[in-house]
């Protein structure tokens, strides 16, 4: 069997096609949870801790170049432009958040699709259609009880 024919078979089957569509919808999803993250729950647990920035949490490592100006020593996005080394704990912090916020998300809508899967596996199934040999045998017995 030729390598390319092969291939072709192998991205052709149902699974492989079935996780590009998960990993493209998992992007999506991921920008959306990022978004939550960012533009709600953050604000508030920074609102509920007292206006903490957990994104400009650090621990400088590293010196600062002097080409950086003092009132931007304490800035994480302006020290790492610079190269400075540093521990950003905050953004650690943030990427904790996220993780549980997509595993919370995972979870109840699995835990949602099964429910579905449940209730549809506890509908009974409909009557399978008479076949032609059945519709023949009524017609049959239906003339018969006639006369």
């Amino acid at each position: 069997m030729g390598f390319v024919k092969e291939f072709k078979e192998f991205a052709m089957k149902g699974n492989v096609m079935d996780m590009a569509v998960g990993v493209i919808i998992g992007g999506a999803f991921g920008k959306i949870v990022s978004s939550l993250v960012d533009d709600v729950f953050m604000p508030v647990l920074s609102l509920a801790t007292g206006g903490v920035d957990f994104t400009n949490k650090f621990v400088r490592i590293g010196e600062i170049p002097p080409e950086v100006p003092a009132h931007l020593h304490n800035n994480y996005a302006a020290l790492k432009e610079a190269g400075v080394s540093m521990f950003a704990y905050g953004a650690f912090i943030q990427n904790i958040i996220d993780f549980l916020i997509i595993a919370l998300c995972i979870f109840l809508m699995i835990k949602g699709m099964n429910k579905l899967m449940k209730k549809k596996a506890e509908e009974p199934a409909p009557e399978p259609e008479p076949t032609a040999e059945e519709k023949l045998l009524t017609e049959i017995r239906d003339l018969l009880k006639k006369n």
